[in-house]
């Protein structure tokens, strides 16, 4: 019997980061569910709702790939009042011939954070206008860092306005941004603000009532939204999605279930595209400087074998 081989989040860290490679290989994941056999199931979720909190299973396995990986992810939402991180987790990688476990990746939530940001830079390279040069954040955690991060990887950002439910924690956004990448961050007193004079949107909450409403919009805006992936959760108000030009999300079924179209197919299920979709070039995505745009992204299975194999191409 082989040996399992375990890599903790000190040795990951050490080989992986996020930058131009990882989002292109997030890309080609997105990519694979158009062009590959992709197996995918629905993802599995426990909701633990005594403390805030819910773990997620992810897993695919994508035809031709000699290993897949089972992702399991945890969000408990109260624990940065405890003085730790909201998400946490680990990847299992096993063979896709033998079924046995290749390697575990003890990441505490690591790679799902990387590859959900660079699946938001996917996102703003192929839907928002290539000039875009003030980013809004709606959210302030670990993730809100990320998504701005990967989004000067793809477009030339200059400005930054952010949005936090705590004065206190937009404050500790505008520090860190600062000494991470330069940028000069503005605290918004409201969503609205950000919105209204941004070319990029990006949510990351755990939103339950929609936080952006459609008498925003302004002709050029993009608009990713990353924190509906749940029954419960809702970022954008109906109309938002009625009013977008383009429509995009990572695949359309699981929207449905847990993105933004769970409340608001009636609205847009007709022109719903899959991101997949744009990067192989079989549709389009934005057409216009002016169009509005809007990426609904839940985070899938494929996100997560493409960077687990990747990352352990990296270790051994």
């Amino acid at each position: 019997m082989s040996v399992i081989q375990l890599f903790h989040r000190e040795e990951i860290e050490q080989v992986i980061r996020l930058d131009t490679d990882v989002i292109q290989v997030i890309e080609e994941a997105f990519s694979a569910l158009i062009t590959k056999k992709v197996h995918m199931p629905p993802i599995m979720r426990v909701d633990v709702p005594i403390n805030n909190g819910e773990v997620d299973i992810k897993s695919a396995y994508i035809e031709g790939f000699d290993s897949f990986a089972v992702k399991l992810s945890s969000g408990f939402f109260n624990n940065p009042k405890l003085g730790l991180p909201s998400a946490n987790g680990m990847m299992i990688l096993l063979s896709a011939e033998t079924g046995i476990p290749e390697a575990v990746l003890a990441d505490n939530g690591l790679l799902t954070d990387i590859r959900t940001a660079a699946a938001g830079a996917v996102a703003a390279r192929h839907c928002s206008r290539e000039d875009s040069r003030v980013a809004g954040i709606i959210g302030t955690g670990a993730q809100a860092r990320l998504q701005l991060q990967a989004l000067t990887l793809v477009r030339p950002i200059e400005h930054v306005l952010v949005y936090g439910r705590r004065q206190e924690a937009a404050e500790k956004f505008k520090k860190d941004i600062k000494e991470l990448l330069g940028l000069q961050v503005n605290v918004c007193g409201s969503p609205q603000q950000v919105v209204e004079k941004s070319d990029i949107v990006v949510t990351t909450t755990p939103a339950k009532e929609p936080i952006v409403q459609s008498e925003w919009l302004h002709a050029g805006l993009h608009i990713t939204a990353m924190g509906s992936d749940a029954e419960h959760k809702q970022e954008l108000e109906c109309a938002v999605l009625d009013k977008a030009d383009v429509f995009v999300c990572d695949v359309i079924q699981q929207s449905k279930r847990l993105g933004e179209l769970r409340n608001c197919e009636a609205h847009i299920s007709e022109k719903a595209i899959e991101l997949g979709e744009i990067t192989t070039g079989r549709k389009r995505g934005r057409e216009s400087d002016n169009q509005v745009t809007v990426c609904d992204l839940s985070g899938t299975g494929v996100q997560d074998t493409a960077i687990a194999r990747h990352v352990y191409s990296l270790l051994v």
